[in-house]
């Protein structure tokens, strides 16, 4: 590896006026505090575009890295290793970085103003993190796992109150449930997306800290919601694209000052990045719903591709680049077509069957033990179908790399502690249907294109097994 520079780019949801700050942010809050392991920090700037660059020391000074960061939209990464670098340590830098460029996009996100829109469309509040919303949106998603978890423990006043009754009406609550998911998940969205209809509009200003708690505590959510009417009227209404401009005006009249620079405004055609996957799978365009969280998440649920929903949030929308969005899209799609929800209430009902007329004693006389290896078991097989997931979006879309950077940008906290050893078992352990980051990451760059697999599933099931044999050993 030595002398070779890799070279990788970084999208960044960021105004560009805001890169230069970006790089500060590395500098004082990732370099500077540990000065043993890196050294020869220069900030410089040419032609108004900054580059930052530094030195990486290895354990005992063995070996370096020397990485530049050009200030571009995209970002322009290069990394030159020494001679005898591990490779290893390569993929932990770049790790870092992406961590650290993440890191700085969450704390811009605490201090800016959203603003989304539909054509034509009911005006909406943007909302943060909805528990009530969250809670409903997980029942009914991708493998429906929790729903059918729930069912299990409301099993004993059932039993209660129907007797020999209770399996079937279980089941067979489960089963409506299933069939009627994607009707569900169409509700939770605030707008419709259709052929006639298919763009998110979406207006992000950034702003400094005091700035912004100044104008959320002195306007509120109702004057925001004002100013987003006024922007709408003065250019969705008459057939204009949301422009930084005529938002800069809007905010003045209010009294709000505003720099455009600092202003990202995107039209992000839904329909059309639906409508591909969809096109790609060979499956027809299921309903989509757009739900106006900024929280970064995609659903689909449905007992069949052609009675389906995809749920997308205006988060998943502004954190993603459109390649990342298709890639999500396409993991999402990949349950619709392999129609996971009525794959895992068939596992969770034959666990119940089981439990209720052959494993009662155990059930009953060692609940501690029973239900937590249960529940551990079909979580773990629910694992399979997420890893699945992933392979056939790859699969579709031929770009593994794009899929595994979106799932670094929703997840860098969650990376950020599946990096310590001890915490990988963990990960394999927690009651969470999808494999851990670390491993749908690396499992993804690690696929040579063109993929051919003929079996997904059994071949995601293998690679999970073999991933929690790694983690133990």
């Amino acid at each position: 590896m030595a002398g070779r520079t890799f070279t990788f780019t970084i999208d960044t949801e960021i105004a560009p006026s805001l890169i230069g700050d970006l790089l500060r942010y590395i500098i004082h809050y990732h370099l500077f505090p540990r000065p043993t392991s890196f050294v020869d920090v220069s900030l410089s700037y040419v032609d108004d575009v900054p580059a930052l660059s530094f030195t990486i020391l290895g354990l005992e000074k063995a070996w370096f890295i020397r990485v530049n960061i050009l200030g571009t939209t995209p970002l322009k990464v290069e990394m030159t290793p020494s001679p005898g670098t591990p490779r290893e340590a390569v993929e932990q830098v770049k790790d870092a970085i992406i961590v650290w460029v993440q890191s700085f996009e969450e704390v811009v996100r605490k201090t800016t103003l959203y603003f989304a829109w539909v054509e034509g469309e009911e005006i909406h509040p943007e909302r943060g993190p909805q528990a009530r919303q969250e809670a409903v949106g997980k029942l009914f998603s991708e493998s429906m796992l929790l729903l059918f978890i729930l069912f299990m423990f409301i099993s004993f006043p059932i039993f209660w109150m129907f007797g020999g009754y209770a399996p079937i009406i279980l089941i067979a609550l489960q089963l409506v449930m299933v069939l009627f998911s994607d009707k569900i998940v169409a509700r939770m969205g605030q707008w419709r997306i259709t052929q006639e209809n298919p763009h998110i509009h979406i207006l992000q200003y950034h702003l400094p800290y005091n700035e912004y708690l100044l104008i959320t505590r002195r306007y509120g959510p109702e004057v925001l919601l004002k100013i987003k009417e006024e922007i709408y009227e003065r250019t969705l209404r008459v057939g204009k694209d949301v422009d930084r401009w005529t938002a800069r005006e809007v905010l003045l009249k209010y009294g709000i000052g505003c720099a455009p620079e600092n202003m990202v405004a995107r039209k992000v055609d839904v329909y059309g990045l639906v409508k591909e996957v969809a096109d790609r799978f060979g499956l027809p365009v299921p309903k989509i719903a757009v739900a106006n969280i900024m929280v970064p998440n995609a659903a689909a649920s449905g007992p069949s591709p052609s009675h389906g929903t995809v749920l997308i949030t205006t988060g998943l929308l502004v954190q993603l680049e459109e390649d990342e969005i298709l890639s999500v899209l396409a993991h999402e799609f990949s349950h619709l077509k392999g129609r996971d929800p009525l794959a895992m209430f068939a596992i969770t009902a034959i666990e119940y069957l089981l439990r209720v007329y052959v494993l009662w004693p155990i059930a009953f006389l060692m609940p501690f033990f029973y239900y937590p290896l249960a529940l551990g078991a079909v979580y773990f097989v629910a694992k399979f179908f997420e890893a699945k997931a992933d392979l056939e979006a790859a699969m579709a879309v031929g770009e593994p790399r794009v899929l595994a950077e979106a799932l670094r940008k929703i997840g860098f906290r969650r990376l950020q502690y599946e990096r310590i050893p001890t915490y990988r078992l963990h990960a394999w352990l927690t009651w969470d249907p999808h494999p851990p980051l670390y491993f749908r990451i690396k499992r993804l760059e690690e696929l040579e294109t063109p993929i051919r697999v003929k079996h997904p599933l059994l071949r995601s099931a293998a690679d999970c097994l073999k991933g929690f044999i790694l983690a133990i050993t």
